[in-house]
């Protein structure tokens, strides 16, 4: 029961971290204060969808991802372990189902609560960045 709730919020935790996503830092200089920042959210914007349309995308580095190889290899060396404790004690198959079982949990939080922000790929942000530098905005990061 312990491992079904602690899936269940490892899940619910991923979710939530994988729909944080990156974006332009704009530098307030005049162009910006004179159009306010609700325009220049809608110009970002813009200019995120012009981007894809170009065929940049912005998933770089897949925070999913990270998290899946966390928790596979998590259940890997938790099985191995778990079977070779278990051997010792005459249990080697429920010492590895154990293992494998504490491992993935342990991998899946460690991947969740661990993993950086997935960044977006740099054509993305070279494409976003020109784009605004166009329409007279300076940014000066991505965050």
């Amino acid at each position: 029961m312990r491992l079904l709730t602690a899936l269940t919020l490892g899940s619910i935790l991923l979710f939530l971290s994988a729909c944080s996503s990156t974006g332009p830092i704009v530098y307030p200089n005049t162009h910006f204060l004179s159009v306010g920042k609700a325009a220049a959210e809608k110009d970002i914007e813009v200019c995120r969808k012009l981007a894809e349309s170009a065929g940049a995308r912005e998933g770089g580095d897949s925070k999913l991802g990270n998290v899946a190889t966390s928790t596979a290899m998590g259940a890997g060396v938790g099985a191995a372990s778990g079977a070779a404790g278990g051997a010792i004690y005459g249990a080697a198959g429920q010492g590895s189902l154990v293992g494998a079982a504490s491992g993935a949990v342990a991998g899946l939080l460690r991947g969740v609560l661990f993993s950086s922000r997935s960044q977006p790929s740099q054509a993305y942000v070279n494409f976003v960045s020109r784009c605004l530098a166009e329409k007279g905005y300076e940014v000066t990061g991505w965050q």
